[in-house]
């Protein structure tokens, strides 16, 4: 199972570093390989995350993810956006910004630095609204229940989120980004440029998740009218097809997780500039573990680990509004990326760590009654 699962994932890390020592040396080895263990360490609740949106996906489209999402992800996020990010904010040209990269690693770097707080406040609000939509809604298993409980109340008020999310872009952009930081030091005032950045991202995220849960929903529907129809199929003849429903479905919710993984990238391609200005080690690095991610991602579908161990996702989302938070913050301070990746780790640490406990408690409970039919959900004590 491991290696069918990260076979691909280990050959392109034997791959990356044989080109890595072709390219730079043995230090530009070590440096793909402390990029690698970066994004994997800052990716880890993505990959979470994405699984419980995966799961609902059938087997051609876990392949797609694992092929052309692949390509998406390392060539898109961590080649191409870095050159995008330049040409936008320098305002040059596509091949300029490539010249740049290769042959002025230092301007190149200054240019990503001083085009941050934008890109920040665009991640941080798509990722803020990924948090608040889960926090806010009503499930039957709750993790921390003295917070879940009393904000799944107030998640009854429609519109919360995207208020919430509005609110703190606008104290954002009213306190971090009037002494954003710049290149070399200076603060400058970015106020607009984080306040059109954000809503950008508070939109991108409206549009995608709210196609891709339309037609999860109608997939659902669809599926619920195919059982009460099969009767009468038989009858006729005629078969019930949900497959352009299904591929539509799909569709979208492979964009929503393509724009997710997107999210979750900048903080890794920022945090690459602190190890190096070489956009060829850069990709090579965090592709491998990019790699990485989406293998762990199928892992955990097919082994049903989201379903074992229950607080795993609450783990991940609460990962996910610590560094929306982060993110808003690095607008004007600087936090280092083992913070950033030491946060999302230990909140997922002790969402599974919680949930052995009570799969623990579960198991004593049956034992103690003799009956296994009792599912009631037992308090996690937190």
């Amino acid at each position: 199972m491991i290696l069918k699962t990260f076979g691909w994932s280990f050959a392109i890390t034997v791959i990356g570093l044989a080109v890595a020592v072709l390219y730079g040396g043995w230090e530009a080895f070590g440096i793909v390989a402390i990029l690698c263990v970066l994004e994997i360490s800052l990716s880890f609740d993505n990959a979470v995350v994405n699984a419980g949106i995966l799961k609902k996906m059938n087997a051609f489209w876990q392949k797609i993810f694992l092929t052309i999402g692949v390509i998406i992800a390392v060539f898109g996020m961590r080649l191409v956006f870095p050159v995008v990010i330049v040409a936008i904010s320098a305002k040059i040209g596509p091949i300029e910004a490539v010249d740049l990269a290769l042959n002025d690693a230092d301007r190149y770097q200054e240019l990503v630095t001083d085009a941050h707080p934008s890109i920040a406040a665009f991640g941080g609000m798509f990722l803020l609204m990924i948090f608040l939509d889960f926090i806010f809604e009503d499930r039957d298993i709750q993790w921390l229940r003295w917070i879940e409980r009393p904000l799944a109340k107030l998640g009854k008020v429609d519109m919360l989120s995207v208020c919430i999310a509005l609110v703190v872009l606008l104290i954002t952009s009213m306190t971090f980004a009037t002494h954003a930081h710049q290149h070399g030091g200076a603060h400058v005032d970015k106020a607009q440029t984080v306040l059109i950045s954000g809503i950008a991202g508070l939109i991108t995220y409206l549009v995608v998740g709210g196609l891709s849960g339309y037609f999860e929903n109608k997939l659902e529907e669809e599926e619920e009218a195919e059982h009460e129809a099969e009767e009468e199929a038989k009858r006729t003849g005629k078969k019930v097809s949900v497959v352009q429903l299904a591929g539509k479905a799909a569709f979208f919710m492979f964009l929503y997780l393509e724009v997710l993984d997107a999210s979750f990238s900048f903080d890794g391609v920022i945090g690459a500039f602190a190890i190096t200005n070489d956009i060829v080690l850069m990709a090579l690095g965090l592709g491998v573990g990019a790699m990485y991610v989406r293998s762990l991602t199928v892992y955990l579908v097919r082994q049903g680990t989201l379903d074992d161990y229950v607080y795993l996702e609450h783990g991940a989302h609460y990962a996910i509004g610590a560094l929306a938070v982060v993110l808003m913050i690095t607008i004007q301070y600087e936090i280092p990326e083992i913070v950033t990746g030491g946060i999302g780790v230990a909140l997922i640490g002790w969402s599974f760590w919680s949930s052995v406990r009570r799969n623990q408690r579960l198991a004593a409970a049956e034992g103690g009654s003799g009956s296994s039919g009792d599912k009631t959900e037992v308090p996690s004590g937190v």
